[in-house]
């Protein structure tokens, strides 16, 4: 029997899901999450064989999501069923841990034939998904896409955390970016609440793990 956590924002879209895994006796859904955080509560209270993870959450992403499920509970895998078809969602998706990638278009039997893949260990990718990573696995390294981490903070958030990690107070931020020190701490606020980090070290620590920080001995100005 395979446990399943369906998580996302759409309560008609998580009913239709459970309905369809009633259909079928290999397949339990065990929980449902609505957030990101939900679904990591859920998922460490349940460990099911499955998550069922949609990427557009309120909050924090489904990126965010897979991420610390994968970190935390490694016999777990994580199946990204989403709207999502860039490129830059699939890459961030598969390096946060995601063992499966599908589209909220795919077939019924699309999807179970995709949880018990990925539950006996397996990947499996929609063709979209599929196509994009053997072409850059085909690519020569230089002429591939770079993902940055964190795709779920916009540009200026990014630079703020990296110079964060760099060493920089927000004096010395505001001064290289040419913004207002207030700016710049709405901007720590909004890192903070999407990464969902209490304080400014573990932010810092989060940016140096993720290769971010390009010089993490850098002297604070």
């Amino acid at each position: 029997m395979i446990t399943l956590l369906i998580v996302d924002d759409h309560p008609v879209v998580r009913d239709g899901l459970g309905a369809l895994i009633d259909t079928v006796d290999n397949v339990v859904a065990v929980a449902q999450a609505d957030t990101a955080e939900g679904a990591i509560r859920a998922a460490q209270t349940h460990r099911p064989d499955v998550v069922l993870m949609d990427l557009n959450l309120p909050g924090a992403s489904g990126i965010y999501a897979t991420r610390r499920i994968t970190q935390t509970l490694p016999d777990t895998a994580v199946l990204v069923l989403t709207m999502s078809e860039d490129d830059e969602s699939i890459l961030a998706a598969i390096r946060a841990g995601a063992r499966g990638y599908l589209l909220k278009g795919a077939r019924q039997q699309e999807i179970l034939t995709a949880i018990e893949t990925v539950a006996s260990g397996g990947a499996l990718f929609s063709p979209h998904a599929a196509r994009h990573l053997l072409a850059q696995l085909s690519d020569p390294p230089e002429s591939r896409d770079l993902v940055l981490p964190f795709p779920e903070l916009t540009a200026r958030e990014r630079q703020v955390l990296e110079l964060m990690g760099n060493g920089l107070r927000n004096n010395a931020i505001a001064q290289r970016l040419g913004i207002s020190q207030k700016t710049v701490a709405n901007y720590l606020s909004a890192i903070f609440v999407k990464l969902h980090v209490e304080d400014r070290a573990q932010a810092i620590l989060l940016a140096r793990q993720a290769g971010l920080a390009a010089n993490p001995g850098k002297t604070r100005p």
